[in-house]
């Protein structure tokens, strides 16, 4: 279990939401194995902001509802997603148990919202799942896993749709790949283990206007 929490609330408001990122791997219906590489990828939606208007940004692994929402696993802690399209990195096996409430959040480090511009420009992946996960969630990401038939992400106005085919244009190849940090991917350094940040399920979303409150939280597993 895990022995420790260390909790940072952000508010945001639940309003609008510009595009710029989409996610195409993963999708709702996607498993990856724990423990074995996997490949995170995007492509611009061909709405604005523009990807090179994003630019470098923090990849998460990351759980939870529209209201509290916690990153289990930096992937990269920056990467420009105009310049590279997907990223291979491996999921860690001990972030939290088998589950298909696993989203990937993708933040800015220098673009912010358009509508509420103390808070970066965000992108989500749909719900996926996660198999052959060793560990398990500690009672306030479990409460978090819960609370999403109360505040279910991406609902409202705050994702334009939930239909991949309704806004994704069509497929790209990959610009470039880059690898996940093998440090970053087992989330054993930094903000990989003491930095928990997120948002999800909508498949595209803009800032914290996606979001009614993040939670950045840190969980240590014993």
């Amino acid at each position: 279990m895990f022995s420790a929490t260390k909790a940072l609330a952000l508010a945001a408001c639940a309003q609008g939401a510009l595009g710029a990122l989409f996610i195409t791997s993963p999708v709702a219906s996607t498993t990856w194995a724990a423990g074995q590489q996997q490949t995170l990828s995007w492509q611009d939606d061909g709405q604005a902001p523009n990807l090179q208007a994003f630019g470098p940004a923090l990849v998460t692994v990351a759980i939870g509802n529209a209201i509290q929402q916690t990153s289990l696993q930096t992937v990269v802690s920056s990467v420009d997603v105009s310049t590279t399209s997907s990223i291979v990195f491996t999921p860690d096996q001990t972030m939290g148990g088998n589950s298909n409430d696993y989203f990937i959040r993708i933040q800015s480090l220098g673009l912010k919202d358009a509508t509420q511009p103390q808070y970066p420009a965000l992108a989500f992946s749909a719900k996926f799942t996660l198999s052959g996960m060793t560990g398990q969630f500690n009672s306030t990401v479990q409460q978090q896993i819960d609370g999403t038939a109360t505040a279910p992400i991406g609902g409202g106005a705050a994702a334009p749709t939930s239909s991949p085919a309704a806004t994704s244009p069509s497929s790209t190849p990959a610009k470039s790949s880059t690898s996940g940090s093998p440090t970053a991917s087992a989330g054993a350094q930094g903000a990989s283990k003491d930095v928990k940040e997120s948002g999800a399920f909508g498949l595209v979303a803009s800032g914290a206007a996606a979001l009614a409150s993040t939670v950045f939280a840190a969980a240590i597993l014993l």
